[in-house]
């Protein structure tokens, strides 16, 4: 290859990856980049900030935003913004958990109730309309009042809620691609149940699944942060979100920052963790 062909190839390969980028909607950019910081802030804190998220500075309580401190401080001179660093943690991790649960266990049963169908469909399908009966946050707190609080808990709850919401979901893809052509001649040559299911139904199916687990991201750290403003999530002095929005609220007449600061950040990340699954799911913005 000669070398004005090989820089007209990079040019081509430079301008194709310009031209898709533009296409790339500025809210998805947006939303892209605020889950990002987040997860970074989560992996390696220590990067982003040099106090510490759980010991205060003796003489800096309840000090307005500067330059000093971004975010201003808190009532024992703690730095705002290094407990919401440092509290990503915390939020991502039970926001996690949550998902991992309600990803798995739902389409489980979802799978299980779309393939067998009859009466083994029915129970399945009456149980979970049974679960989201129920307000989700009086079913969480059910189960936190069995398992005891903590992050850890409180996470396993809110992901057992979403449960029935992965269920519905992969029930219905299942069901449908179960009828396509390709299944049944998978069927046909001789396939047997568990293989189509597990070479062709499961992973066509997984699509609206994997839209949904990025929407219930956002909405399970929206009821972490909720659980955790309750008391029962992580125990003082954790830095957790929910915790923190929780502790400000005595000094909202003379230190505003210390809830609408943690206050935004989980609406930030709520907001992109939606609009992400919209892009997923191939919804148009």
């Amino acid at each position: 290859m000669s070398a004005e062909t090989a820089s007209g190839a990079s040019a081509d390969i430079h301008t194709g990856w310009t031209t898709r980028l533009r296409r790339v909607p500025v809210t998805l950019l947006f939303a892209w980049t605020v889950v990002f910081i987040v997860l970074a802030w989560a992996a390696l804190p220590q990067l982003f900030t040099g106090y510490s998220g759980t010991e205060g500075v003796p003489g800096e309580q309840l000090r307005a935003p500067s330059a000093e401190h971004v975010l201003g401080t808190d009532g024992l001179g703690r730095d705002v913004y290094a407990r919401i660093v440092y509290g990503s943690r915390h939020s991502l991790s039970g926001a996690f958990v949550a998902v991992t649960v309600g990803l798995l266990f739902g389409t489980l049963l979802g799978l299980i109730a779309g393939a067998r169908g009859g009466w083994i469909d029915a129970v399945i399908m009456r149980l979970m309309d049974s679960m989201l009966a129920v307000p989700s946050l009086l079913l969480s707190l059910s189960i936190i009042v069995l398992l005891g609080f903590g992050t850890i808990n409180v996470a396993i709850a809110v992901g057992a809620v979403s449960v029935a919401r992965f269920a519905r979901l992969a029930r219905s893809e299942v069901v449908r691609v179960r009828r396509s052509e390709y299944v049944e001649a998978a069927f046909g040559s001789g396939g047997t149940f568990w293989a189509v299911l597990y070479r062709h139904v499961l992973p066509n199916s997984l699509t609206s699944v994997i839209a949904l687990a990025a929407l219930q991201f956002g909405s399970a750290i929206l009821a972490i942060s909720t659980l955790g403003f309750l008391g029962y999530g992580a125990p003082p002095p954790t830095p957790e979100w929910g915790l923190l929005i929780a502790e400000g609220r005595n000094y909202l007449s003379r230190a505003w920052w210390l809830t609408a600061a943690p206050g935004i950040v989980v609406v930030l990340v709520v907001l992109s963790a939606d609009r992400i699954s919209k892009a997923l799911g191939g919804t148009t913005p």
